[in-house]
């Protein structure tokens, strides 16, 4: 493996970014691994940071008390939540952003049906790139194959989400009280597509959490074939 990893140093410094492609694609097979046990393994690694890590997204707090992907006010509404936590409605600004995750906690369990069909399509070859790439490859090759099609399916599910949680209510009295208030210049945030779209992030870090481990960390690879093709990137 050592010499494999110094072979591809070597043809990186002689080649360009174009030629690196073709050279990986001249390595020698590593004894006792299959194609298809190669593209299995990350479908796998990728199943079980579904099943593990955008789990957690769905229960209750999964945002919100999540620090890696809490939903934030967007820019145009912290000049609210200050204003309203200036004259004593700390309690009813603090409640405004917890409706906010709870609708991305309730949209997320969209997801998993997605990201299945998704993963089903891995190949060899997209299976060798992700393993010779970077610590968030598989994440970024997922993303690349959902991201569009998870947008159009949770932001209708975000827009219910908040009536469901009562978001819409919650930030329907906010934003009146900041707009009656003196001195101030009226906001009406399109919430839905922000929601949308931090989700999203939240759900993508997630995953790149469990892949990180799963590159870095022998103990997380959990299955024999964890073990035997994430060998190949040690």
């Amino acid at each position: 493996m050592i010499k494999r990893v110094f072979i591809l140093f070597i043809a990186f410094n002689l080649t360009g970014c174009a030629e690196l492609q073709n050279v990986i694609n001249e390595l020698p097979q590593t004894t006792g691994i299959s194609n298809e046990d190669m593209a299995a393994g990350l479908r796998q690694a990728l199943d079980l940071g579904i099943d593990k890590q955008v789990t957690k997204l769905t229960q209750k707090d999964g945002f919100y008390k999540n620090e890696l992907v809490k939903i934030l006010l967007p820019e145009e509404l912290q000049k609210v939540d200050d204003a309203l936590h200036k004259v004593g409605l700390s309690s009813l600004a603090d409640e405004g952003l917890k409706a906010l995750n709870r609708a991305a906690e309730d949209a997320v369990k969209e997801a998993t049906p997605i990201f299945v069909n998704a993963v089903k399509d891995i190949t060899f070859n997209d299976a060798k790139n992700i393993l010779l790439g970077e610590d968030n490859a598989a994440t970024e090759y997922l993303t690349s194959k959902t991201q569009t099609q998870l947008y159009d399916k949770f932001k209708p599910v975000i827009s219910n989400s908040f009536g469901k949680v009562g978001a819409d209510q919650i930030w329907n009295n906010l934003i009146t009280k900041y707009n009656n208030l003196p001195l101030t210049s009226n906001v009406n945030p399109d919430l839905t597509d922000y929601v949308t779209t931090e989700a999203l992030k939240g759900v993508y870090t997630m995953i790149a959490v469990e892949e990180k481990e799963i590159r870095t960390k022998v103990s997380s690879r959990t299955t024999d074939l964890l073990k035997k093709v994430f060998a190949l990137q040690d």
